[in-house]
């Protein structure tokens, strides 16, 4: 009954339906390329695997920074929509850059002017989000924040639908044209968007979460992991099966699964706390990638899928909002800073693979790693916590 009360609720608050169709939209966009971007790189530009995660490397660092900095200031600014408006629009710009590259460098110019203000998008869309919901619907505000972000994962995976169909028919420039068309729809559903103007007191009402260092290094870690797979998987499925659009299949099982379970993990995590989800999450993983090195036939990729998409819905939805939290009166710099960890996860998780050659699945060792150590940072955090509190108890 509270998820209907809640979900009525989320409806009602004026323009929530556009932020939804927004964040669908644009997860579509996203979803059209994601799967496809490596192997467009590799087969149709001819690029080498060293030029591949170089052109993903140099980008990403151009985007940390413009995600970092804009995050510093932006709390400063009245409004953000149209900060975010000009972002996306530089993308169309480089999207029609790297559709036309016939080399290295075009297609590092190209794939640098897309990826640049991305970080940005998402993190002002979010910071948009959180203080739409805090000014008119502070009692639902975390989980608004789960939906519209599970909003943006079934967009995505409907894209890796659109995306498989797209390059059967139309090659990859119908995937790029796919992805273009997602950031033309984010502009176009902006424009019609009316933004509330920023209230320190409601923007800062919400429950906060003590600043934890060595959490955000666990999450960082969680998110090194899926990076891994995110850029990886693709090449290592494409290598053991031979078809790519296997890739956009497997990750579209995902979509079935990601709004009821990004749902089922926000009560869960208002009930028994952030930290014991984003562990549970961390296990799922951690029995996902020991699955992926064990050389797995093609049907056991697509069962354990449901798995992993609990770990993503809880790495996206719940841990978002926990680091959010962290700072309650930042509207601004919480969200880009949730959004500048995922994209320093991914330029760790894209360089250490280059320690492996070839795209085989002895790659998911390093994840499965990574996901352990942070099940025991989490682990210890929770039980020092717990002692913590058994001692306090003692002496009362």
């Amino acid at each position: 009954m509270r998820i209907a009360e809640d979900l009525k609720r989320f409806f009602q608050v004026a323009e929530s339906g556009r932020m939804l169709l927004t964040l669908f939209c644009y997860g579509i966009g996203m979803g059209t390329l994601a799967p496809m971007n490596a192997i467009y790189m590799s087969d149709s530009i001819g690029l080498s695997k060293g030029e591949v995660v170089s052109i993903f490397v140099v980008s990403l660092l151009l985007n940390m920074g413009t995600t970092i900095t804009v995050g510093l200031f932006s709390d400063k600014l009245r409004s953000r929509k149209k900060l975010v408006i000009a972002a996306a629009s530089l993308c169309l710009v480089g999207l029609l850059i790297y559709m036309r590259a016939e080399g290295y460098t075009q297609a590092l110019i190209g794939m640098c002017v897309v990826s640049a203000p991305s970080g940005l998008i998402m993190g002002q869309l979010f910071a948009i989000s959180r203080n739409h919901f805090a000014r008119l619907a502070g009692d639902i505000l975390e989980m608004a924040q789960i939906w519209l972000r599970a909003a943006y994962s079934v967009g995505f995976f409907c894209g890796l639908l659109v995306g498989a169909n797209l390059y059967l028919i139309a090659t990859f420039q119908g995937v790029l044209w796919g992805n273009f068309t997602g950031y033309a729809m984010l502009v176009l559903l902006l424009l019609f968007y009316r933004e509330r103007v920023e209230d320190k007191k409601q923007a800062s009402s919400g429950a906060s979460e003590p600043f934890s260092f060595i959490m955000l290094i666990a999450l960082l870690l969680l998110a090194c992991a899926d990076a891994i797979r995110g850029l990886y998987l693709p090449l290592v499925v494409k290598s053991l099966f031979g078809k790519p659009e296997y890739m956009s299949y497997i990750w579209s099982t995902q979509a079935v699964f990601e709004l009821l379970f990004m749902t089922i993990a926000g009560y869960w995590a208002a009930k028994y706390g952030s930290r014991k989800i984003i562990l549970l999450g961390g296990l799922g993983a951690l029995l996902t990638y020991s699955v992926y090195v064990l050389h797995s036939p093609l049907i056991v990729f697509f069962l354990i899928q449901p798995i992993y998409s609990f770990f993503v819905s809880i790495l996206y939805g719940v841990a978002m909002g926990y680091v959010q939290r962290m700072f309650a009166g930042r509207t601004g710099f919480g969200a880009s800073l949730y959004v500048f960890i995922s994209l320093t996860a991914s330029l760790i998780g894209y360089l250490l693979p280059l320690f492996i050659e070839g795209y085989d699945s002895s790659i998911f060792i390093i994840p499965l790693v990574l996901v352990f150590v942070s099940i025991v940072i989490i682990s210890t955090v929770l039980i020092r916590e717990r002692n913590s509190s058994n001692l306090v108890q003692t002496h009362i």
